[in-house]
């Protein structure tokens, strides 16, 4: 597709996750107490939105995810939780 296309063709949807991106991030402002790991790791893939380097979806997936390669012996919780916390370290 040329990039006329690709913009026609997705905009729109971008420019609204884009909106809700910024909603959220205003409703994180306007809470009280400290944030934790997530939104570091949220701000981190946010970065490589701006760096204009190739393979931004590659770069902003790795930004969440857990690096190491040693299993562990138990699942800290019963649920994913969306980012890495030693991302925050």
């Amino acid at each position: 597709m040329t990039r006329q296309q690709v913009l026609d063709l997705y905009f729109m949807d971008a420019r609204c996750k884009l909106i809700e991106l910024a909603a959220f991030l205003d409703r994180v402002d306007r809470g009280s107490g400290e944030a934790d790991f997530r939104l570091s790791a949220f701000k981190e893939a946010m970065r490589h939105l701006a760096d204009g380097e190739p393979k931004r979806a590659e770069a902003v997936l790795l930004s969440f995810s857990d690096p190491t390669v040693d299993p562990i012996a138990k699942a800290p919780g019963k649920g994913a939780v969306g980012a890495w916390p030693g991302a925050a370290q």
